[in-house]
């Protein structure tokens, strides 16, 4: 089982997002939390703003791919959170 997940973290005046797949949503973002993430993620608080199950890492890692070039949806999530 492997999910698609966005992070949200508020940054001065702006939200700003990430987009990653995983296996463990919790570890993982503990590890974001932690600065032990991706670069772009450390130094940040991160909130889990949306999550979808998937059956094989391959369909997350495309679905991954087309949420990181879908600014539109990105940017409709987040203005759900803040």
């Amino acid at each position: 089982m492997y999910f698609v997940y966005l992070l949200v973290s508020k940054n001065k005046n702006r939200t700003i997002s990430y987009v990653g797949y995983t296996s463990n949503i919790s570890k993982r973002l503990k590890l974001h939390n932690k600065s032990k993430g991706a670069k772009f993620t450390r130094g940040r608080k991160w909130k889990l703003a949306y999550y979808k199950k998937y059956d094989s890492k391959i369909l997350a890692m495309r679905e991954e791919y087309k949420l990181k070039k879908n600014y539109k949806l990105r940017n409709k999530i987040k203005g759900f959170i803040t």
